[in-house]
């Protein structure tokens, strides 16, 4: 490794380069369609959606401002002064609106299934990108509109409550001095919920569609300067990042900094002149970067702690040191100065005098100010010692390199807002959707019911109780009544899943239940992933059900579960006005959801582990496969292959039993979302169909067709959790 020479105090010293890594924020629109105008991309965000996040956002802004009480006394008061005798009697229940993060998750949801259902994620990056940029506009908007609602209240209690309007009229203008403060809370707020369900549902929903390895960068929606126009709130920079310089000629401005660490990394990282700009971008963007650098402040290792030294001498040299170490004593002070000193006010005052005194006169006017906290964090700043200062310096680096990548995220996330055109008129939207350029995202709830829209695939889901014969003659033999046996412990828990699922009956009878999912136009396409959660479902409650009748002595209940997709709507016979549905799935569930009687015999007793075999013999007498489904699901070739397309399936090494020991299982394992943040986990094995010796059963080898299991074995959904790790249902 080579030795680069750096300089500490005038004194050349050798020091192997440290390992950076580089990072460039991006977020692609490329692809989609561009709208009317031919320069940007026409999104149309849910009416619904749209006026609760004004209300909202005016609630919030009404709060922080403190102006409830103006606001309130406007219902009460008309035009005359005189009070409304309408708005006693109006309910407060009718004046509610819906919560505001709940429609924002099913607004998100409906974006990300749409992209799902086009299979474009850059749909989503659109989606979420444009709610960003309406809430932003929102925030000035509703902003003006509450200060109007205020003045216009005002002007009601001129001349007939002059006490009330006096003390209105400074709460007005407070509200006005504080705008920026408000603005700041309110986004910040809107933040906090954006970022929770992110976290709590929209992150674990994204990857189980489309997987861990994403091509959008998500982490530039979750930045703190989201909401800001140019970075530069002082308030930000103070409790998340780094307090720098407001202006260009500040002395420890961004681009000042930003001179100082590029001239700190090429001291000790080196690159050719060429490459230098886009490099050292790069890495201003990792703030990883300033541990490998410098630490955190007390280095072990030789060469961090050599860059420290340097890192400190260069802030130092140019006098920025003692403006880092205040920018730390500023936050303490911001919840009794503010809103009437800046933060970059008292970072000031604790290092020039002139600021100093300035502040002193602002306070001394105001009085009831803490002058002695101020003073003591000056003090704070002028006697902080030299192991302080090295700290202090390795902090600043690294919240620096934060602040820098973040306010690059910021500048991509602009310029894609800028490639988006909001539409606000439905005359521009029905332009936009009859030349087939708009994006529109709407709620579950406006989308019209599903009825409307044609089928455009569906899901056969066959369960079949095993030896229903001896459970009905068991139970008559006991003078118990079989078909309310059956209705109690398999069809009603069956039938409480259905709305659950979307799922409907095609068929019932006295031991199976046909159900079908219906996959119409524009649905996000889960038809499978949901059928096997369905499936799993069932067997789990048939399961538990069965210990309460095992304890009475009664006979246990046995599925075997089928599952069959077909890529095209299903046909339907009208038996005066009963439908009869017609398709190859319903032929092919049952085959799949079947167990010979033989192999039952065969494989009872043994300790197998899955729960869905098939076998098949080359002799001339045995002509179809021989099936074993005991409480298992068993799923189409097909089926799997749409699951793949629905949801991300990661293959997963787990050491299982096998039935001989030399079959080669695979699994597959994926989440399926099933509710707004539940998510299940699913597990398939595919496995090798044996040839067997029809006598004995022995193995005489191994076919190329496969066998598709939904499995149901806990220990196996034990193992593959230790595997998966991280990703836990």
């Amino acid at each position: 490794m080579p030795r680069i020479p750096i300089f500490k105090l005038g004194s050349p010293i050798d020091l192997p380069p440290p390992r950076l890594t580089s990072y460039t924020p991006a977020l692609n629109l490329d692809g989609l369609q561009l709208g009317i105008d031919n320069l940007r991309h026409d999104v149309w965000l849910s009416p619904a959606f749209c006026e609760s996040a004004r209300s909202h956002i005016a609630s919030l802004i009404t709060k922080y401002g403190g102006v409830e009480g103006i606001l309130a006394a406007e219902a009460g008061v008309s035009s005359t002064g005189a009070r409304s005798v309408l708005a006693k009697f109006v309910p407060v229940a009718a004046r509610k609106r819906p919560e505001f993060k709940p429609l924002l998750l099913e607004l998100q949801k409906s974006v990300l299934n749409q992209a799902k259902a086009r299979g474009d994620l850059t749909i989503d990056v659109l989606g979420r990108a444009a709610v960003l940029k309406f809430l932003r506009a929102e925030l000035s908007s509703q902003f003006a509109r509450v200060l109007e609602r205020c003045r216009a209240t005002l002007k009601g209690y001129e001349g007939v409550r002059q006490q009330k309007a006096l003390e209105y009229r400074e709460t007005v203008a407070a509200f006005q001095i504080a705008k920026k403060h408000i603005l700041r809370q309110t986004a910040q707020e809107l933040f906090r919920i954006l970022r929770e369900i992110e976290r709590e549902t929209l992150a674990t929903l994204r990857r189980s569609l489309f997987g861990d390895k994403s091509s959008a960068d998500y982490s530039i929606f979750l930045t703190q300067l989201v909401f800001q126009e140019d970075a530069r709130d002082s308030y930000l920079q103070a409790e998340h990042y780094v307090l720098v310089g407001g202006f260009d000629n500040d002395p420890e401005s961004v681009g000042n900094v930003r001179a100082l660490v590029c001239e700190f990394l090429k001291a000790v990282a080196s690159q050719s002149e060429e490459a230098e700009t886009a490099w050292f971008e790069g890495w201003l963007s990792a703030p990883e970067n300033a541990n490998e650098l410098v630490g955190t402040g007390e280095p072990t290792a030789r060469a961090q702690k050599e860059r420290l030294q340097a890192w400190t001498s260069l802030l130092e040299r140019d006098g920025l040191l003692d403006f880092a170490i205040a920018s730390y004593e500023v936050l303490p002070l911001v919840k009794d100065f503010a809103p009437l000193l800046d933060p970059q006010q008292l970072k000031y005052a604790m290092i020039r005098k002139k600021d100093r005194e300035r502040v002193e006169k602002l306070v001394a006017e105001h009085g009831k100010l803490p002058l002695g906290k101020l003073t003591a964090a000056i003090n704070r700043v002028s006697q902080t010692s030299g192991m302080q200062r090295a700290k202090i310096a390795a902090r600043y680096l690294r919240d620096f390199f934060l602040y820098y990548r973040d306010m690059r995220r910021l500048d991509v996330l602009q310029s894609a807002m800028e490639k988006i055109n909001l539409i606000g008129s439905e005359k521009l939207c029905e332009l936009s959707r009859l030349n087939g350029t708009l994006y529109a995202f709407f709620l579950e709830s406006e989308e019209g019911s599903q009825a409307e829209k044609p089928v455009s695939r569906h899901v056969i889901l066959k369960a079949d109780v095993r030896d229903s014969s001896r459970v009905t003659r068991s139970l008559l033999e006991r003078d118990m009544n079989p078909a309310s046996y059956f209705s109690l412990n398999f069809y009603d828990p069956v039938n409480k899943l259905l709305a659950k699922y979307s799922a409907t009956k095609v068929f019932v009878e006295g031991d199976a239940v046909i159900l079908a999912l219906l996959e119409h136009e524009g649905d996000p396409g889960l038809s499978v992933a949901k059928a096997c959660v369905l499936a799993r479902e069932m067997v789990e409650i048939v399961g538990g059900y069965n210990h309460l009748l095992q304890r009475a002595a009664l006979p246990a209940l046995e599925l075997g579960i089928g599952i069959s997709y077909q890529n095209s709507p299903p046909m339907y016979l009208l038996d005066g006005e009963h439908r009869i549905m017609i398709s190859d799935a319903l032929n092919e569930s049952d085959r799949l959801s079947s167990c010979d009687k033989r192999m039952r015999k065969v494989l009872h007793g043994t300790d197998v582990p899955f729960n869905a075999y098939e076998f098949r013999s080359d002799e001339s007498s045995v002509t179809e496969p021989m099936r074993y489904n005991v409480g298992g699901i068993r799923m189409s070739e097909a089926a799997f292959v749409r699951l793949r397309e629905e949801i991300s399936l990661t293959p997963v090494q787990v050491s299982f039993p096998q039935l001989w020991g030399t079959e080669e299982n695979f699994y597959h394992t994926g989440l399926v979302p099933v509710a707004a943040d539940v998510f299940r986990r699913i597990i398939v094995r595919t496995a090798p169909i044996p040839m067997v010796e029809a006598g004995n059963f022995n193995l005489a080898r191994w076919t190329d067709s496969r066998l598709y299991e939904l499995c149901t074995n806990a220990a196996l959904y034990k193992a593959v959790e230790k595997t998966a790790g991280a990703r836990t249902s």
